[in-house]
């Protein structure tokens, strides 16, 4: 221990010692203090408490508050050291941290549960065990599939994982068929073998990989992770995910229920079906969807041209399309 840790105080009987000296007016002579403690004697001079004069072969008690300034001043310089240490230590242990990412999970480790607290940090693990996922993806993203530049980086990892018989299902909210990347993501993914949900109900977003490893948000922004390996709460989240997955309605990806229309947003369609006086139910049938789907779009058409009822929406949407082509003449 350093000097200026605990036992750098006088003990019980150093204390006495020290106060029997001053008793004697703060000085005595060197031979009669050590025949009387000569441990006590060592002690009190190494502290500073005691100074020993050579030539009158005398020891003389030393202020305390000069020692205790002394300690102090030692004891705040020590812990500014250890201040900045704590501080550049994680960049001097950096290289091994990314060379302990960068080594591949076993399938039999041990139960670990790890937090990751940046997003970068988070976005490169999740890609480095989406690369090594051999059998299954199952994931639930409230929302879209997210922004179209990490869909396209993900596109052939992705095509390859279910060319070589790997699965993938994922469960959106129903807003992501207003997002047209996410909208073209699903659709050349069920191309694929890809399977895609939508659920309207509130749900966690959560990833889990060969149902080895699950990924899940630490804190409400996301910005924090957690990357689970304990295989009975792995499991526990597999099933939460089938409870999602089977609630979810099914989806007919892409915009093949409009004759010539394949590059048309969803929205748009359900919007000139709705202009054409179509009901809901009908509109989920020609387009394939789910009629909680359909709600959910003509809820989002409600609020963009503030209409309070369906019959003022269908009614702007008429006045919005306009003359239909053979209608002008007649």
């Amino acid at each position: 221990m350093s000097e200026t840790g605990g036992a750098a105080l006088p003990s019980e009987s150093e204390r006495r010692l020290y106060q029997e000296i001053l008793d004697q007016g703060g000085r005595v002579a060197f031979r009669e203090a050590v025949e009387q403690d000569p441990a006590g004697v060592l002690r009190l001079l190494e502290l500073g408490l005691m100074v020993h004069d050579a030539a009158a072969q005398t020891l003389t008690a030393v202020n305390p508050r000069a020692v205790s300034d002394r300690i102090s001043a030692e004891l705040r310089a020590e812990g500014t050291r250890m201040l900045l240490r704590a501080e550049e230590m994680p960049a001097l242990l950096e290289d091994l941290t990314h060379a302990y990412y960068a080594t591949p999970r076993r399938a039999d480790r041990s139960s670990v549960v790890q937090h990751v607290d940046r997003t970068e940090e988070i976005r490169r693990r999740v890609q480095q065990l989406a690369s090594e996922a051999y059998e299954e993806e199952l994931s639930l993203h409230p929302g879209g599939a997210g922004p179209a530049e990490l869909l396209a980086g993900a596109r052939e990892r992705t095509r390859r994982f279910l060319e070589r018989g790997g699965t993938i299902r994922t469960v959106y909210e129903p807003t992501a068929l207003l997002d047209e990347p996410t909208v073209r993501w699903a659709e050349e993914v069920t191309g694929w073998g890809g399977r895609f949900r939508t659920l309207s109900e509130p749900f966690s977003r959560m990833i889990v990989f060969d149902r080895r490893i699950a990924v899940v948000p630490a804190s409400a922004d996301n910005s924090s992770a957690a990357f689970v390996e304990d295989p009975a709460v792995v499991s526990f989240l597999v099933d939460a995910f089938e409870r999602d997955w089977e609630r979810a309605e099914r989806i007919q990806w892409g915009t093949a229920g409009l004759e010539g229309e394949g590059t048309v947003p969803v929205h748009e369609q359900v919007g000139r079906l709705l202009a054409q006086g179509l009901t809901q139910r009908s509109i989920a049938a020609r387009l394939g969807l789910g009629e909680r789907t359909v709600a959910a779009h003509i809820s989002r058409l409600r609020e963009l041209h503030d209409a309070e009822t369906l019959f003022q929406l269908g009614w702007q949407m008429r006045g919005a399309e306009g003359p239909r082509d053979g209608a002008a003449g007649s």
